[in-house]
């Protein structure tokens, strides 16, 4: 992928977003890419460095300078990790709650990152040297399936799916609150907060677009809980726990967009305390499926939810099925 390439806008491209440009004529970089190299000023008009955003006039000479893979610079260490898959293309791990994807400020150790540099030495440079192998990611306290590519090519198929929203991510999600309906869409754009920075919205001016859909597993009434299956359409930042939070169903245990109020506000004092002593979201990314990168196999993985989350739907159930015992019980579609 190193070298130098030449591009041609011409008169269809004018008033064109040079981003989106190069996303149409580089399609085997991702966006997330070439905003690294317009910010390391690697893409130029005649001599001068371009900003994302630039509106083309048609007839510009571009060039992009696309540098070699950056040796990976991250250290390894010897941090178990749970493995649902792996060859020598790529691997799958099932990720724990409290564990950061890649090295970044704050956080230059212990990261999934350095767990697999342990296990493999041959993870793409695609990323970055901080990044190595890391085609998504997972937030610090959200648990599940992830995959991480061994060399380019795998990163860059992969990636091709991710942005042609072929793979499928299924969550399991427990909010505060009844839903209504037993399945629908969240269509909104996800964006920076425009006042908290830690936080995304879709009340951002400059959003880009987000598709969340979900649907009822089981509904615990007396305790206003709801048991959700979400797949996403899109991945950005915080997205399902931002779409929840801003239909006042906050994910239960979310520190940053939820409300601990909801947890004591709980009469049930076991399940209260349950849900006190969680000390991440409620959230796992159940099931990951996508087409291997080199042989095209469909491939399909799961992560059962860990046990401080199963032990909270577990009591749930029992308490339910009780009261069911009482009167009508709830239909059975918790799929395991």
């Amino acid at each position: 992928m190193a070298g130098v390439r030449q591009l041609q806008a011409t008169s269809a491209h004018a008033g064109e977003r040079l981003d989106r440009f190069l996303a149409e004529q580089l399609p085997e970089l991702t966006r997330s890419q070439l905003k690294r190299l317009i910010d390391d000023s690697l893409i130029s008009i005649g001599d001068a460095p371009v900003k994302a955003g630039l509106k083309l006039r048609g007839g510009e000479a571009i060039t992009v300078i696309l540098p070699a893979p950056q040796p990976v610079a991250a250290a390894a260490e010897a941090i178990p990790l749970t493995i649902l898959y792996e060859d020598s293309h790529l691997i799958v791990v099932d990720k724990p709650a409290h564990m950061v994807v890649h090295p970044a400020p704050g956080h230059y150790g212990g990261t999934l990152v350095n767990a697999l540099l342990h296990h493999c030495t041959d993870l793409s440079g695609v990323g970055g040297a901080l990044r190595p192998g890391i085609v998504h990611r997972l937030d610090k306290d959200t648990s599940g399936v992830m995959v991480a590519t061994k060399h380019d090519h795998a990163h860059q198929q992969l990636a091709r799916q991710f942005k042609a929203h072929t793979i499928r991510r299924c969550y399991r999600a427990l909010v505060h609150g009844l839903v209504q309906n037993e399945q629908g869409t969240i269509d909104r754009p996800i964006g920076r907060h425009p006042a908290q920075r830690l936080k995304m919205s879709s009340s951002a001016r400059r959003g880009r677009r987000a598709v969340t859909h979900w649907q009822v597993l089981r509904r615990y009434d007396r305790d206003r809980l709801t048991l959700l299956d979400l797949t996403l359409e899109t991945g950005r930042t915080h997205q399902i726990r931002v779409h929840l939070a801003e239909m006042n169903l906050p994910v239960v245990g979310d520190a940053l967009y939820g409300n601990p109020k909801l947890a004591r506000g709980v009469a049930d004092p076991q399940l209260r305390k349950l849900l006190e002593q969680l000390d991440r979201q409620f959230l796992h990314a159940w099931q990951l499926g996508f087409h291997h990168p080199e042989n095209g196999e469909e491939l399909c993985f799961r992560a059962a939810l860990p046990p401080e989350l199963e032990q909270i739907v577990a009591y749930l159930e029992k308490k339910y099925a009780t009261l069911d015992a009482e009167g009508p019980g709830l239909p059975d579609v918790w799929p395991r």
